[in-house]
């Protein structure tokens, strides 16, 4: 009966850190994600975002970023040299 709950309460606990990563969300469509596709000449990148089902694509415009449109369900914005999409991966 212990080792029941002590499972139960392990499996709780490896789901609330799968989550809190963030990677399963990510990776199952749930949240948006952006990846930087392509680089212009004057070194500013171009980045996609794909919305997420349960929230939209991220909003870049915060971080010095410009929508360029969009193609399909994919979001486009021209960011500027060095912009560091990582931390949008958190």
């Amino acid at each position: 009966m212990l080792f029941r709950i002590v499972a139960a309460g392990f499996c709780i606990f490896l789901v609330m850190l799968a989550v809190k990563d963030g990677r399963v969300l990510r990776t199952s469509g749930l949240t948006g994600s952006c990846t930087v596709v392509g680089t212009y000449t004057d070194s500013s990148e171009l980045t996609t975002c794909l919305p997420g089902k349960l929230e939209g694509a991220p909003d870049l415009s915060h971080r010095g970023c410009q929508a360029v449109g969009f193609s399909g369900k994919v979001e486009q914005w021209r960011c500027p040299a060095g912009f560091d999409i990582s931390d949008l991966r958190r």
